[in-house]
């Protein structure tokens, strides 16, 4: 199958997991600014902070190893303190995306999870998850994860396996990106800890159309995984792929938001995941927005709503999940 190209994400943990693209947002024109805007839409972290304060919010940062980056961009691991201690004083967490880079298999991403903790660990925002055992454990996503096949995976995600990561310093929570319904399978065999759907197009993938959501949070409650629905305000990349215009979704005044995080809600997922903050070639982001034109890019705005109507929306989710996770958990 076709790789899914995407650069960005954030996710709402419940917690909600923000994902967040630290390669394109540092050299794109955000336009709640007259000029460049702060890197990676730092500036609007206490504002994240505040419409996300009931929950455990988490920043997911889309990351590539040292010297290494996308066909787009350059090598950003060295930007990764700055944004842990904006992160830190605004009381939010940030753990990490993994990209697809070439020959990515087991040692390379035992190698890669003992450089981050070793690296990052010790920071006061580096995010862990209380587990069923008590034990508090990093969590990695790992994009186009389904590219490498399980008997990899095992080698690196199970106790038996010949890099196995597990009971070691370097053990973790890892997530799984799951696209086709058959992924699920894979995902339980690699020894994967849990799943999430990333797309923010309802209707894309199996994993993103919101009426599958009900039969993989069974998949993942009968076989101890966690199962993270992603959800978006909507979607529109064809100022990079003029050819995918059917997978549009128009944002409908913010319905589609709320459509996507009421489908989220039905399911009781212990953590929902964003796509995205600031990932704007694809339409997806949630950060504040006005009218801004550069060139022959005419960036999307929120009209006739106020620039930051999706961190508003955000919070009132945010609210409403809290609140029904307290009679989930009664």
């Amino acid at each position: 199958m076709a790789r899914f190209r995407r650069r960005t994400c954030i996710i709402l943990l419940l917690f909600i997991l923000f994902i967040c693209s630290i390669m394109m947002a540092l050299k794109t024109l955000r336009p709640d600014r007259a000029g460049f805007g702060d890197p990676f839409g730092l500036g609007l972290l206490p504002e994240l902070q505040q419409r996300t304060v009931l929950l455990d919010s988490v920043i997911v940062l889309s990351w590539y190893p040292p010297g290494m980056a996308d066909e787009n961009g350059e090598p950003t691991d060295d930007l990764v303190p700055v944004i842990l201690d904006y992160a830190h004083k605004y009381s939010l967490k940030v753990t990490f995306h993994i990209e697809p880079y070439k020959d990515r298999d087991d040692r390379s991403m035992y190698h890669n999870v003992k450089y981050i903790i070793d690296k990052y660990g010790g920071h006061p925002a580096f995010y862990r998850q209380k587990t069923s055992t008590g034990k508090f454990l990093p969590m990695f996503y790992v994009y186009d994860s389904y590219v490498t096949i399980p008997e990899i995976w095992a080698n690196l995600l199970t106790v038996s396996g010949s890099q196995s990561i597990r009971n070691t310093p370097y053990d973790a929570l890892f997530i799984a990106l799951l696209v086709e319904e058959r992924h699920k399978h894979d995902i339980h065999r690699s020894g994967f800890d849990g799943m999430y759907t990333y797309f923010a197009t309802n209707g894309f993938s199996y994993g993103s159309s919101h009426h599958n959501w009900a039969g993989l949070k069974a998949f993942c409650d009968s076989n101890n995984l966690m199962f993270i629905p992603s959800v978006g305000p909507g979607y529109i990349d064809t100022s990079i792929r003029p050819w995918n215009n059917h997978n549009t979704r128009n944002r409908v005044n913010g319905k589609y938001y709320e459509t996507a995080f009421s489908a989220a809600l039905l399911v009781r997922p212990e953590i929902i995941s964003i796509t995205s903050f600031n990932e704007w070639h694809e339409g997806t982001q949630i950060e504040k927005a006005v009218p801004k034109r550069t060139g022959q890019v005419v960036y999307l705005d929120y009209k006739p709503h106020k620039p930051n109507i999706y961190l508003e929306l955000t919070q009132k989710w945010s609210e409403k999940y809290r609140k029904e996770q307290e009679q989930w958990l009664m």
